[in-house]
């Protein structure tokens, strides 16, 4: 282990993808994302949220106080032979 360079259990260059879709977890990137969704307006509210605060932020919003945007039962899933 060289000095000054952080520590990496999987090497970037050596990870090869299935489908292109998997190479951006965001939310944003989710095919079907819709400005008008439940997940949305969540993403939008906790995309800034980080450490510790954001368990409590996502709790808040778990509550039925919670006014988000419309619930769908739609799988976005990707398939894999």
């Amino acid at each position: 282990r060289k000095p000054g360079v952080p520590f990496q259990r999987v090497r970037p260059e050596e990870v090869e993808f299935l489908d292109e879709r998997l190479k951006d977890n965001t939310y944003v990137t989710a095919v079907g994302a819709d400005e008008n969704s439940y997940g949305w307006k969540a993403h939008v509210d906790l995309i800034k949220t980080r450490g510790d605060k954001f368990r409590a932020e996502k709790n808040k919003k778990k509550r039925g106080s919670y006014r988000g945007g419309q619930i769908t039962m739609e799988s976005r899933s990707i398939k894999f032979d």
